[in-house]
């Protein structure tokens, strides 16, 4: 009894360490954005004012003299990593969702920050907090990501490059968890489709969660029983949980095409340019949009349309094609594009990105 005793409170120091550790990411990656915002790193009346804010929170076994000692270490390293003056780019999620993936293979010298939805993405790149965004913009199975199309005519970001990911699942459970004893399991709503008969298959209760990672790491940190979670192996070992099956979406070609945004526009040579327009509700309006680049012989990657959300009955195309904004043909295939539209927007033009992330 003695050792199961201690078994337990093992378990839930553990737990504690692997927050702090944790928290401690959290409060760095706030410390990068905030130097976005200030002229200076050092700022001491904001540190004396840290100081103060802590002695009032210290707890009886934590003496003020340990407590300001601690925080001597922590805010040296926000200082430190602040001085590095490191570019960021956020993404949807907790960390090791998918689209931290494609963030790091696009471009491994950015520092990826976890942001809660996408909303937070497009506004943090607007207002500089970060540097980049990264989102994900069409599934080759469940087709285009609503709500970032709908945030691309929304907000004045411009997309300034791309990258394509395999998507890869995994059913995760807390160790020592039986596979027959599993009812439900949780996950992103896409993840959950692209799995679909494989839970069918199984018998789970699907339900939803906000993202992949965010499933894990509340199977994690809850511990509810009879649960599973689809998501990457990655998160296997940041949350501690225990692979049961791999690669268990319904598709082996399943994969993610990401966009990477900015306030600015690329100082690449681009080949591929993205843009958003609508037309007139009266037959042969679209073909006159699409005829401009048949004409001159720019091929079409993409086409995708949603309902504009002010306008009922209207719809806002999204549009992708191969060349430069440079090229004399793009030039005057956009200049017909905008005297057949009721609104244009160009979105950029970037580097394709060639084939998949192996």
């Amino acid at each position: 009894m003695k050792n199961k005793n201690l078994d337990e409170i093992r378990k839930k120091i553990d737990a504690i360490d692997r927050g702090i550790v944790e928290m401690l990411g959290q409060r760095m990656e706030l410390a990068l954005r905030s130097r976005k915002l200030k002229n200076s790193v050092p700022d001491e009346n904001r540190e004396q004012q840290i100081f103060k804010n802590i002695s009032k929170s210290a707890h009886i076994l934590l003496k003020p003299l340990f407590i300001e000692g601690l925080y001597k270490q922590i805010i040296g390293k926000s200082r430190e990593i602040q001085m590095q003056n490191l570019k960021l780019i956020g993404f949807q999620g907790e960390h090791g969702a998918h689209s931290e993936f494609a963030a790091i293979n696009y471009d491994a010298s950015l520092m990826p920050v976890s942001c809660k939805e996408f909303t937070e993405v497009f506004n943090e790149v607007s207002t500089g907090q970060i540097d980049y965004g990264i989102v994900p913009i069409e599934n080759s199975i469940e087709g285009a990501v609503t709500q970032v199309n709908d945030l691309l005519t929304q907000m004045d970001l411009r997309i300034v490059g791309e990258i394509n990911i395999p998507v890869h699942h995994c059913l995760l459970t807390l160790p020592g968890t039986e596979y027959r004893d599993l009812k439900v399991v949780y996950s992103h709503p896409q993840a959950l489709a692209q799995c679909h008969k494989f839970i069918q298959r199984h018998g789970f209760e699907a339900r939803p969660f906000y993202d992949t990672a965010g499933a894990a790491k509340m199977l994690s940190e809850s511990r509810p029983g009879a649960t599973g979670v689809i998501a990457n192996k990655i998160c296997a070992s940041l949350y501690h949980l225990e692979i049961i099956k791999e690669n268990i979406e319904d598709h082996e070609s399943n994969s993610t095409r990401f966009i990477v945004l900015s306030k600015d526009v690329s100082n690449e040579h681009g080949d591929k340019c993205s843009i958003i327009f609508s037309v007139k509700h009266e037959a042969g309006s679209l073909f006159t949009v699409l005829k401009a680049f048949y004409d001159k012989n720019i091929n079409l990657t993409r086409i995708e349309s949603i309902p504009a959300k002010d306008d009922s009955g209207k719809y806002m195309f999204f549009l992708d094609f191969e060349g430069s904004d440079n090229d004399k043909g793009t030039i005057e295939a956009l200049k017909e594009v905008r005297k057949s539209t009721t609104s244009f927007k160009f979105l950029g033009c970037y580097k394709a990105f060639k084939g998949v992330v192996q």
